[in-house]
């Protein structure tokens, strides 16, 4: 019988638990969980601050999940080292766990950069997980001062999900720009206005150089003073594990198609690695919730013998703010780099398509996405864009624009 062992216990450890038994249905699934909660939906955090879900519907799977999956899971438990050569885990309680195939899906963790005087600081939280979440719910009040340190996806799901239980609230960052990762100047600039029509105020191209007590001095010397400092500067992947077991770590755990690590018979999954972006033809972190799980299912397939790979991988954002949503995914390449720009905007929308060497690179939608998931097949399954009617595709994309044996792979049946 096999000993599969799985570091994590999030989205891609899911996928991985759903991945083996899809091949091996009497393995032995052992999972370490350093958090002491089921797997749940952590982009739902910020709606359960906003009152708009319950911890009982974050829930990522059912509760007999485990059971039904026959898996033994050890909540609040790290692992702390591999021994490659012995096959075996230690735990944070100083077991040894032996494994025939291992997966490292230990996700990221916030990165929080030298900042003088943060010691002083009463209440300084962070925003990436369920217990995040609920100690930054006991501490708000009605008359709290709210100071965000970041302008990136998290800090501003944060900033929506407790505006309305706060008095002020101020996000900063270095950037010239809200979430910089992954809009431009205007693009940023229109979402801000909305959030700013919601009572958010932003300092940006500025940040805390360091704190007095519940004071941030910022860069530019303005003062900022607060009540409760959440930080949101950015986070990084959980690689130590396998760097300390010599495996070959970059910006992440470096995985092939088939999730394999470095090390033999351990494989990893989810926000700790690096894949292939099949948009930019590059590898890179793809931190995003659907990219884990297929990578934790496609360990797990393999891992049990089965054949499975993660080769269709593009980076993608999917985020909205008081009723503006916002989508982009894929390859942005100027004109510079080969690259063209298709583009309409309007008051409140903006559509940017990006191609190069006829094919859909990327896209950018601001308020209308409704049709998103058409752009995002473009560039995921690389279709070559003389294959479709693409005019018809920028204006109102539609499954008419593609050909009739695409159309038929796609639904099941010729139409």
């Amino acid at each position: 019988m096999n000993q599969y062992v799985i570091i994590g216990n999030a989205i891609a450890a899911v996928g991985c638990i759903e991945g083996i038994r899809s091949i091996d249905k009497e393995g032995k699934i052992t999972v370490l969980s350093a958090e002491p909660h089921p797997a749940y939906c952590r982009p739902l955090i910020s709606y359960y601050l906003e009152d708009k879900t319950t911890l009982q519907n974050m829930s990522y799977r059912p509760e007999s999940f485990y059971e039904e999956q026959n898996c033994r899971v050890f909540y609040s438990v790290k692992a702390q080292v591999i021994d490659v050569r012995k096959k075996k885990v230690k735990s944070s309680e100083g077991t040894w766990i032996s494994y025939d195939k291992l997966c490292v899906a230990t996700g990221s963790s916030p990165f929080v950069p030298p900042m003088e005087g943060l010691d002083t600081v009463e209440h300084p939280f962070s925003f990436m997980t369920l217990d995040d979440a609920l100690d930054l719910e006991k501490a708000l009040r009605p008359d709290s001062r709210v100071l965000i340190v970041g302008a990136g996806l998290i800090g501003l799901k944060c900033a929506e999900g407790i505006r309305n239980k706060v008095k002020s609230l101020t996000i900063c960052d270095l950037a010239d720009r809200i979430m910089p990762s992954i809009l431009d100047t205007e693009a940023a600039a229109m979402v801000q206005r909305h959030l700013e029509e919601h009572g958010m105020e932003f300092l940006l191209g500025d940040t805390a150089a360091r704190f007095e007590g519940n004071k941030a001095v910022m860069k530019s010397g303005k003062t900022v003073e607060f009540d409760l400092l959440v930080l949101a500067v950015g986070v990084r992947p959980n690689s130590q594990i396998v760097k300390d077991a010599c495996g070959e770590v970059n910006r992440g755990i470096v995985t092939d198609e088939h999730m394999r690590t470095t090390l033999p018979d351990i494989y990893a999954a989810g926000d700790c690695v690096e894949s292939y972006d099949i948009s930019g033809d590059r590898h890179m972190v793809m931190a995003i919730f659907p990219n884990a799980y297929m990578q934790g299912y496609a360990a797990g397939v393999n891992m049990a013998g089965g054949e499975e790979r993660f080769d269709h991988g593009i980076p993608m954002n999917s985020i909205g703010f008081f009723g503006l949503h916002t989508i982009t995914a894929g390859s942005y390449f100027t004109q510079e780099q080969g690259g063209t720009l298709y583009e309409e905007k309007g008051e409140n929308t903006l559509k940017r398509l990006f191609t190069k060497d006829g094919y859909l690179t990327g896209f950018m939608l601001i308020g209308d996405i409704e049709r998103a998931g058409i752009y995002t097949s473009l560039v995921r399954e690389r279709i070559a864009l003389e294959e479709i009617d693409f005019e018809l595709i920028r204006k109102s994309p539609s499954l008419m624009a593609f050909g009739k044996d695409y159309r038929g792979r796609k639904l099941g049946g010729v139409v």
